[in-house]
């Protein structure tokens, strides 16, 4: 049995079974890992040491009687979650040794499950990015073709999962950075309701569109790991109380106008699984959404604008890297300029124009007025159908050098 390649469920049904033990299991992707990781970079740190002691601390577990969903599993994560003890960078050089002083909520939880942490994962610099070309720490590759973006900012975590070193992952999701790298890489990611899991130790981007989630082979196995990272926090005002979902109707909205722009064989891959849902007995219904194509304008005055105040926090002082000057104007200056790259310090530069004196009403607020509308439009949409189906990403992984 080949180990690296069982899905969650498969691994948990066997662990309980004695078929194998959970260090076998971690070892199975440590050895991908020490295999694969060098040609693709989907690994920024590996913690082979502490991870073969959870496993034997999660078969204690199991031997016990107490094994829970997630007990043994073997999981990567991003790099801007925190891990008490350990290096978060969010792929940056001015975080390049900064090490947690606590753990994320998530973590806390994987923690008493018995989860098993493998490493973190490359990411586009403070998740500003749709290729993983933007890390500090250079560029992830996709295991399904080395010569393509395994898409971003989640990047490391997608190809981590798709190329089995790691069952399944952690990942951010602000304008798409689970979703469009699972996508590229050919299995699921889940983008979670807002406010559903709690966002504590997640470095920020967008404070009202970040979202952690789980990058899986299987919907089944994103939903076990979502079930277990899910739920309010008293350490985030913004998470929402326990929830349960109603039952899904058949009933799925296509807003045909978004779909200008979509590559042929995208779209043609798009139609066939509508054709393949309408088969299945769901009702397939256009829908208006009039605001929907003014979303990614919005998107790029509402998130650099928050970009811009969430990273001044970076400057030198408090932690992480700090250049040496002569007065402390200069460190701010020295440090944020060594310390970002490129792309990081266009959004900063964007969000603080968007900003400005003079500029704010013309841009942010507005900005902020068209995203009710587009609220809105989903809110009307989802009145009368049950789940809006898109393609996830116009164009299929593109060239690494291509640009994101």
């Amino acid at each position: 049995m080949d180990l690296s390649t069982l899905t969650i469920a498969k691994a948990r049904k066997s662990l309980d079974a004695k078929e194998f033990s959970a260090l076998d299991l971690a070892n199975a992707y440590l050895a991908e890992i020490e295999k694969k990781n060098p040609a693709l970079n989907a690994y920024l740190e590996v913690w082979a040491g502490s991870a073969r002691d959870e496993a034997e601390k999660a078969d204690a577990m199991i031997a016990n009687g107490e094994a829970k969903p997630l007990t043994g599993i073997p999981l990567a994560v991003k790099d801007n979650i925190l891990i008490k003890g350990r290096i978060a960078s969010s792929a940056s050089k001015i975080l390049e040794n900064y090490r947690a002083s606590y753990d994320a909520t998530v973590i806390a939880k994987l923690k008493a499950e018995g989860a098993v942490f493998l490493g973190r994962t490359n990411m586009d610099e403070f998740a500003m990015g749709s290729s993983t070309e933007n890390s500090a720490f250079g560029a992830t590759k996709n295991p399904i073709d080395p010569m393509r973006v395994p898409g971003g900012s989640s990047g490391g975590s997608a190809a981590a999962v798709a190329g089995n070193l790691a069952l399944a992952a952690l990942g951010s999701d602000t304008g798409g950075s689970i979703r469009q790298p699972a996508s590229h890489c050919g299995i699921v990611g889940l983008k979670t309701t807002y406010g559903s899991v709690s966002r504590f130790g997640l470095m920020p981007m967008g404070s009202s569109l970040d979202q952690i989630g789980p990058l899986a082979k299987t919907i089944e196995d994103a939903r076990i790991l979502f079930d277990v990272i899910r739920g309010h926090d008293g350490n985030d005002s913004t998470s929402l109380p326990d929830y349960e979902l109603k039952g899904a109707g058949k009933t799925i909205g296509v807003p045909r106008a978004f779909l200008t722009g979509v590559e042929p064989d995208v779209l043609q891959a798009y139609e066939d699984a509508l054709a393949r849902l309408k088969k299945d007995g769901y009702e397939i219904v256009d829908v208006e959404m009039p605001n929907l194509p003014y979303s990614l304008a919005v998107y790029y005055i509402i998130c650099p604008a928050e970009v811009s105040t969430n990273l001044a926090r970076y400057d030198g002082i408090r932690y992480g890297l700090s250049e040496p000057a002569d007065t402390i104007g200069e460190v701010y200056t020295k440090t944020r300029g060594a310390g970002f790259g490129p792309e990081t310090r266009r959004r900063i530069l964007l969000g603080t124009f968007v900003l400005s004196s003079g500029y704010a009403d013309a841009y942010y607020r507005k900005a902020r007025a068209v995203r009710e509308l587009i609220r809105g439009d989903f809110a009307k949409a989802f009145s009368g159908v049950d789940a809006i189906a898109l393609p996830t990403s116009p164009g299929p992984a593109f060239k690494i050098g291509v640009g994101s």
